[in-house]
């Protein structure tokens, strides 16, 4: 759910070419449900702590329990869903198993609605939150976007990926949208929380009189995706990696596409309490590590991700 101040925009066509990876073998849009409860059977990692080589730079109670508590939406395919049996699978999970053998423990995903996911850190509900985050000044600060007052204590983030946002359409039915402009006078339909909507709050105001920006939003992008193939909207936004995949995947390929240029070009982010100093570096060290034994193109090559890949973690670097 990308996030940024400044508008950037990069071709999206760029990145079409790598859509293909992102449909794995017998991949369809899977549902996962919005609540806070635990799901079970989703653990990423399983090394021991005897065998990871930065098992000692894990604070003390998580090196006991042996286990990470992460807080994702999961319903944001390909960045994260369930699969036929109800297993967490994508990006974001492939990567923290990634992590766990590095740090000797398992990365627990417990599902929740996107909007909430930095409450349950701050309530230490969970460990860190990891769930196609964009790292963003107001995150960092704990500042609403829309009001500009600071609603919390903020976070720490370990990059990890650079995506931007995309619009998609019902296929052959695009209104003439191609620019974010193009949506005055339009319905979008948002996952609530994301930059996605905060770009459609942003838009709207520009919008000429007698050419409203009506935004509808959700607790999750499958229900927005459900309400643009029914007609109720004319557009879904969402991150390009979510956007393509839908356009992949969706009807076969046979519901949506992309329309026009990705914006808001921006680092995904692990988000950490701020007085987790000590896990917060564990896992950029783990991250720097994947990075650098090749585990980390891999897996971003087998979710169509790659063009999004950095070379170095690094926090807080979201503007």
């Amino acid at each position: 759910m990308t996030a940024s101040s400044t508008r950037r925009t990069t071709a999206a066509r760029s990145r079409l070419a790598a859509v293909g990876a992102i449909a794995v073998a017998g991949a369809l849009l899977l549902t996962g449900c919005g609540d806070q409860t635990k799901d079970s059977g989703n653990d990423s990692g399983s090394s021991s702590a005897g065998s990871a080589p930065l098992a000692g730079k894990l604070p003390k109670d998580i090196r006991s329990s042996g286990v990470v508590r992460v807080g994702s939406d999961i319903a944001y395919a390909p960045v994260e869903y369930k699969d036929n049996s109800g297993n967490v699978v994508g990006l974001d999970p492939d990567l923290a198993a990634a992590l766990g053998k590095q740090l000797g423990v398992k990365f627990q995903f417990e599902n929740g609605t996107f909007d909430g996911l930095l409450t349950g850190l701050r309530s230490d509900r969970y460990d860190m939150a990891m769930s196609a985050m964009t790292d963003n000044k107001n995150r960092q600060e704990g500042v609403d976007p829309d009001t500009g007052k600071k609603v919390g204590e903020g976070v720490d983030f370990v990059d990890y990926l650079t995506a931007g946002v995309s619009i998609y359409t019902r296929k052959g039915d695009t209104k003439s949208i191609t620019t974010w402009e193009d949506l005055c006078g339009k319905k979008l339909a948002v996952q609530r929380g994301t930059t996605s909507e905060d770009l459609a709050k942003q838009q709207a105001k520009k919008c000429p009189s007698g050419k409203k920006l009506a935004i509808e939003a959700f607790d999750d992008n499958q229900q927005a995706q459900t309400r643009l193939r029914s007609g109720g909207a004319d557009a879904v936004s969402a991150d390009f990696p979510v956007a393509a995949y839908a356009v992949k995947t969706s009807g076969g390929g046979k519901d949506f596409e992309v329309v026009g240029d990705q914006v808001e070009a921006a680092p995904y982010g692990i988000a950490v309490a701020k007085k987790d100093t000590q896990l917060r570096d564990a896992l950029q060290a783990a991250m720097d590590a994947i990075i650098k034994n090749g585990e980390y193109g891999k897996i971003l090559e087998k979710w169509g991700a790659q063009d999004g890949a950095v070379k170095q973690s690094v926090i807080n670097g979201g503007k």
